[in-house]
């Protein structure tokens, strides 16, 4: 053998070698959800969440909590179980449901935090200026819209769905006060914003919303 084919047949092993390692490194898409799931299992274990059914919460809408309680040794999440989504209402705020045929634009301050490591992302709690959203009802279906704010200057005009599924449960009233509503999230990436959807990336989410005007 020539020392030109023994340089093309190591080059080519090498390669193999090297394009089998890579591949055996690669996470499925199937692996990458099972990771997520671990996740947000272990966020919900250390944070002491007692997860509730659908059912169990339109009796009321209520989610005990720490903060507004009615039982303040709870610690309540709804589940949405085609979504994957975790909610608890902290406040459903003093204003009223948004009636169809509206459109709302509100306010929001809000964290978001990685699930799997505790780390704040993006956060408006101390900024000056909160986020401008506007929420449109049309029969039973939500969609909605960034306007500026943090979340639109870091992820687009687009409002994660986790958002918008807890409008039909809010009742946002003034700007800052305590008729404002308050809810919690845990976010699996399907729910969330493109960025959590590409990297399979679970988030949670505390946001207070206020009305800034009806139309």
């Amino acid at each position: 053998m020539t020392k030109t084919r023994l340089f093309k047949t190591l080059f080519a092993v090498m390669a193999g070698a090297l394009l089998f390692s890579s591949c055996d490194d690669e996470e499925t898409y199937a692996e990458q959800k099972e990771r997520e799931n671990k996740q947000i299992r272990s966020f919900i274990e250390d944070h002491g969440i007692d997860v509730i059914s659908m059912s169990e919460f339109l009796t009321d809408t209520i989610t005990d909590n720490p903060e507004t309680g009615p039982d303040r040794n709870r610690n309540e999440y709804v589940l949405f179980n085609d979504k994957g989504v975790y909610m608890q209402v902290v406040r459903r705020g003093d204003g009223r449901i948004m009636n169809p045929g509206e459109t709302w634009y509100l306010n929001a301050r809000y964290l978001e935090i990685k699930v799997s490591t505790g780390d704040t992302l993006t956060m408006n709690k101390k900024n000056s200026y909160p986020e401008s959203l506007y929420v449109t009802r049309t029969g039973d279906t939500y969609t909605a819209s960034f306007i500026s704010g943090i979340m639109s200057n870091v992820y687009g005009t687009m409002v994660p769905n986790a958002w918008i599924m807890t409008f039909p449960f809010i009742r946002p009233g003034s700007l800052n006060g305590e008729s404002s509503a308050k809810v919690r999230l845990i976010v699996p990436h399907s729910e969330g914003t493109q960025t959590a959807t590409q990297n399979v990336t679970p988030m949670f989410y505390e946001i207070t919303v206020s009305t800034e005007k009806w139309q």
